[in-house]
């Protein structure tokens, strides 16, 4: 007989919890209104999945949409970006280091954006829409990412959680299945 290890058991789990309680990725995204951009948090409509791809087969996975490419980012340590405006609908996937995102008139704190699992953000507030946002990069090393523009400037099916960025509880996602149900 099988055995099932731990870390078996526990991505069992999360399939089953996964198909019956359609758990839903939360994003910080910078989007707009009335002109201005705003930090939000976004709930996508599309639910994980059990993956039948091989090499994650029994994982779960959130489906992104489709892009139309994909660019790697290195930005040097203490780096102002200044005030700017997304290039296009895309996401950004920040893989280290930290980003500081700020909006006029929003919450002075803005956004901390972590290098690396909760690095993920969309960018929304595109030239037209909105006069942009503000990054700084204050950490002491270099933040690397990915710009993935989204294919015929798509935004992702989503609802707004709530204004401002997502929280720490509120992105955290999956790994609240490890506590068990």
């Amino acid at each position: 007989m099988k055995s099932t290890s731990p870390i078996s058991a526990f991505w069992l789990l999360a399939a089953t919890l996964t198909l019956t309680t359609a758990i839903k990725l939360n994003i910080t995204a910078i989007g707009t209104s009335n002109g201005k951009s705003t930090l939000e948090c976004w709930q996508l409509d599309a639910p994980f999945e059990v993956s039948n791809a091989a090499g994650t087969k029994g994982s779960v996975t959130a489906q992104l949409g489709d892009v139309a490419s994909a660019s790697f980012l290195v930005v040097p340590a203490d780096f102002d970006g200044g005030l700017h405006n997304a290039p296009a609908n895309q996401w950004v996937m920040f893989t280290s280091g930290l980003a500081h995102i700020t909006v006029s008139g929003g919450d002075s704190r803005g956004a901390y954006i972590e290098g690396g699992e909760f690095g993920l953000i969309f960018a929304a507030d595109i030239v037209g829409l909105s006069e942009g946002h503000y990054t700084t990069y204050p950490g002491i090393t270099e933040t690397t990412g990915l710009q993935i523009p989204t294919r015929d400037g798509s935004v992702p099916a989503h609802q707004v959680v709530r204004s401002g960025p997502c929280q720490c509880n509120e992105t955290e996602g999956l790994k609240a299945l490890a506590a068990g149900p």
